[in-house]
């Protein structure tokens, strides 16, 4: 049945002609030029997708008469143009749908069936970590490094590339995915052929990382999406949705002299987690956005997931033509891209009416300051002059702690060394001797998609380090010093214009081309910092030009972590504490002895422009993305094999999954969870670095025992993203961050629970084996903000497989929630004023929840204490849709697909 409303025309732009599907026939009885943009890109998929089973005349009507105030409530279906994957994300994608092709075959299907229908593209960007530094051959012996570490995920991944159709890989060692994205396979404008038509149609996608939201600084609409989603996404299914609100937010003004995009997004992070976007849209408009750089407005959008949003959009504009042509785009697709948002009335300009908001936030970009965010939510901004009293605060917060009760690390460790204001100790290394002291920056790093994208932050720094380097200042040597670019085009000009020299005079040598500490590839720390760190039990602290600092993420041993932009990272890597006022006390001295401060250092606006202007061209990127996927030697020589299923062989990256053993074409029926445990009890922010297994493996944990047991070195273990394909190691990674406190074991940190009824004190792992022995489902308790974060499917998978069957929380991240739901695991949330504190729940219950049914809006849950009595009370059943619900009965998101296409 195809919907009244879908009329396509033709649009001609220069020889070439395409089918389009404008608002004419729903502007007859709605008014689509109110619609924020986002909804436009919305409305036209609807109407492109009419003659679909998912789309109908109401849907059609519901979006285009949206009350912006009304909440959300009507459902509809979006069929994004493009996935987007990244290797540690996308290779369990991957090993998914190898798995569902053996599955099909038990059905008695086809496994054929099992293939992308939309164009998939996977950049290989996380798995290169920072084992060296501060030399220059960092890049080419972390790229060997990596290479080895990781021969056998690539080599799957090279299977897939064959195996699978619309499927291409972006091999190692070319950028960081969202800055590829942004620079080479974004289309903003889409050009298909479909039923021998050539369509023409808004680029859009959904991606496993959450950063996939840069791309909306680009027009594009896009968000981060759980593997699940992003595999059921590229067999067909629709990805179903309610109709969201949409935020407007305002920018005014311009940016004043020293203040960076980096700045101006962790203010804008800082405003709109305040109002609170979960599960909303948010646009930018406004005078201010002529003021903004395609980069600047890609930083801004990137950011989408730390503000909580779905998306961060910007229009298609004048500005979004000139970075296409700056990155390279040719003339015809420029063409295409103008013509079409003009025909369809989505182009923006000055004199673009004003769309209506749910709600609308107003910043001056001229009252933008100076600022840094942490220490461990990347919400909390700290202006730049209150960054070391606010760091004081945190280290008097750490030493009334008292040593006794922070735990030790991994056995080790002891009271705070010497005068607990400093903790000095005393260190030899690289042939120098200093003290080591609490606040020491042990990591500054340039580096992540937010600010290596955006040429004016990097050339920042490249000239504040010029400056440094001819006032005689040097890193400090206990600094580990970095600079991972998003793309080689970044290091083409910084060499183009001298600014690497300079860098690499500070120690900020290229150590590689990807995600390092943002995401936890730091690498280790040299062995003597790391063991003064141990011995006094130091509060250290890193400074990231990233977007996430959580808990545990960058590195095990530094328990402060700040964000901060690129020539920040610098100012912070030369003065070597965050307790140095970078406003008022000098960085160090020069060769006359003479003080020098950071507004000695700091470069003019004028001068990175020029610099900007002089350096780069389109040629530089037409050079680098040339041969985008083609690949290294190394990659290059991977056996390749065009079986059609995967042959499965024995590896401690890549392993069968256990999701679909023993599926039958027919539907469960859906019961209670009845006699369940409390496998943990956590509090508020639980992010899904805390859930998902990430970062270094440790020896003496579940996943490290495991591994050695399989005769693997610890050396060797490389990081739990990179073993993401094995679930083996995931599983006894899950609920291990070394952050996470478990009220279910007071007085700890990491994987530790206690089994009910006896009370004994184990791993999470080891206690989810024995409920499992016992046939006890298990349950999460939990406070606000449950899975924040990173969209880690694995934060849903690693539960599934330890029997989790329910989580009941506060509230749940937008992205979070739906894994839950696509991996088969109930989320519920507390009845308004409710918590575990207010219930009186204690963890140690039996609890009782009824059987869930298509559109309940509550479910009862009884809580049996020891005491005997019991605790009942209503929550929210966080199964937002309809097609929700298909995936919860199935079993999860996957076996739904699964059983639809074997018929």
């Amino acid at each position: 049945m195809t919907t009244r409303y879908r009329k396509p025309s033709t649009l001609r732009v220069g020889e070439d002609e395409f089918r389009i599907f404008p608002f004419d026939a729903v502007a007859e009885n709605h008014d689509v030029a109110r619609l924020p943009y986002s909804l436009k890109v919305l409305l036209e998929n609807l109407l492109r997708h009419g003659d679909s089973e998912f789309v109908s005349d109401a849907d059609i009507e519901a979006l285009a008469g949206w009350d912006a105030q009304s909440e959300p409530s009507q459902e509809i279906a979006f069929v994004p143009a493009r996935v987007l994957l990244q290797d540690f994300t996308g290779v369990p994608a991957i090993v998914d749908l190898a798995a569902m092709r053996d599955a099909m075959v038990d059905l008695g299907g086809d496994p054929s069936q099992i293939n992308p229908l939309n164009p998939v593209e996977l950049v290989i960007d996380h798995s290169v970590m920072v084992d060296v530094f501060g030399q220059p051959d960092s890049l080419s012996r972390n790229t060997a490094i990596e290479i080895e570490r990781n021969l056998e995920r690539y080599g799957f991944l090279r299977w897939g590339q064959e195996a699978f159709d619309n499927f291409k890989v972006v091999p190692p060692g070319t950028g960081i995915v969202h800055q590829v994205n942004l620079e080479y396979l974004a289309r903003t404008v889409f050009a298909a052929e479909r039923d021998g038509e050539r369509l023409a149609y808004p680029d859009s996608l959904v991606g496993t990382d959450s950063h996939t939201t840069m791309i909306n600084g680009l027009g594009v609409l896009g968000w981060g999406v759980g593997g699940i989603e992003a595999e059921a996404a590229m067999l067909g299914q629709p990805v179903t949705m309610l109709i969201p609100q949409v935020v407007g937010f305002r920018l005014d003004g311009r940016l004043s002299e020293g203040a960076t995009a980096t700045d101006l997004v962790l203010t804008v992070t800082q405003m709109l987690r305040r109002h609170g976007v979960v599960g909303k849209f948010v646009e930018f408009f406004g005078p201010g956005l002529e003021h903004l750089s395609l980069a600047d407005r890609a930083t801004i959008a990137n950011m989408a997931p730390e503000y909580g949003a779905t998306c961060g959009m910007f229009p298609v504009d004048a500005e979004t033509i000139r970075y296409l042509r700056l990155t390279g785009r040719d003339e015809a697709t420029l063409a295409r891209v103008e013509a079409y948002m003009k025909a369809m009335g989505m182009w923006h300009d000055a004199d673009s009416p004003e769309a209506e908001y749910s709600a609308t936030l107003e910043l001056d970009l001229g009252a933008v300051v100076p600022s840094i965010a942490g220490p461990k939510r990347p919400q909390d901004r700290i202006a730049l002059t209150e960054a070391a009293s606010a760091f004081r605060d945190t280290l008097d917060a750490f030493v009334d702690q008292g040593a006794e009760d922070r735990p030790d690390f991994e056995g080790e460790g002891g009271a705070v060394a010497g005068d607990p204001e400093t903790g000095a100790r005393a260190v030899e290394y690289a042939g120098q001797h200093f003290n080591l002291e609490h606040g020491a920056v042990v990591i500054a790093a340039i580096t992540s998609c937010t600010n290596t994208s955006n040429p004016a932050v990097l050339v920042a720094a490249g000239l504040l380090a010029r400056n440094a380097r001819r006032r005689g200042l040097k890193a400090r040597p206990w600094v580990k010093t970095s600079l991972a670019p998003g793309s080689k085009v970044v290091t083409d000009y910084l060499e183009r214009s001298g600014l690497m020299e300079d860098l690499e005079a500070l120690g900020f040598y290229l150590v590689g081309y990807g995600c390092t500490t943002c995401i936890g590839n730091s690498g280790p720390l040299p062995r003597e910092i790391e063991r003064a760190v141990r011995d006094g039990n130091l509060l250290v602290t890193s400074v990231l030009s990233g977007n996430r600092n959580f808990e545990g993420r960058i590195h095990q041993e530094v328990r402060a972590n700040y964000l901060a932009s690129p020539p920040l990272v610098v100012a912070y890597a030369i003065a070597g504490n965050m307790g140095v006022d970078l406003y008022r006390d000098p960085l160090g001295t020069d060769a006359d002895g003479k003080p020098v401060t950071l507004r000695d250092i700091w470069p003019e606006t004028h001068e990175i422009q020029e610099v900007m202007a002089g350096n780069i061209d389109a040629d530089m990127f037409r050079s680098k993305y040339a041969d985008v996927y083609t690949g290294n030697e190394v990659w290059n020589e991977l056996p390749v094999t065009d079986a059609e299923r995967y042959e499965w062989p024995d590896s401690s990256y890549v392993r069968k999954p256990p999701y679909f053993d023993g599926i039958t074409r027919e539907v469960p029926e859906v019961a209670e969870i009845r006699d369940a445990r409390c496998l943990v009890l956590l509090g508020d922010s639980v992010t899904t670095d805390h859930i998902s297994p990430a970062g270094a493996i440790a020896n003496h944990s579940p996943a490290g025992e495991y591994l050695q047991a399989q005769g693997i070195e610890p050396q060797d273990f490389n990081s739990y993203g990179s073993r993401r394909g094995n679930h083996e190691v995931m599983m006894r990674g899950t609920f291990a961050n070394v952050r996470l406190r478990n009220r279910l074991a007071p007085g700890t940190e990491g994987s530790w629970t206690r089994h009910q009824p006896d009370g004994e004190e184990m791993s999470i792992f080891d206690a989810a084996l024995r409920y499992r022995d016992e046939g006890t489902p298990l349950v999460v308790l939990a406070g606000k903000e449950y899975g924040t974060g990173s969209s880690r499917d694995w934060a849903a998978k690693g539960p599934a497989l330890l029997g989790v069957r329910a989580v009941i929380a506060e509230s749940f991240e937008r992205i979070h929630r739906s894994n839950l739901v696509g991996m088969g695991i109930l989320p519920l949330q507390f009845a308004n004023g409710d918590s575990v504190e207010s219930l009186g729940l204690s963890g140690t219950e039996v609890f009782d929840i009824a059987p869930v049914e298509a559109g309940q809006d509550s479910v009862m849950v009884t809580a049996r204490r020891e005491d005997g009595t019991d605790a009942a009370f209503s929550v929210r059943v966080r199964i937002d849709t309809p097609n929700e619900f298909a995936y919860y009965a199935h079993g999860g998101i996957l076996h739904y697909v699964l059983r639809r296409l074997a018929g």
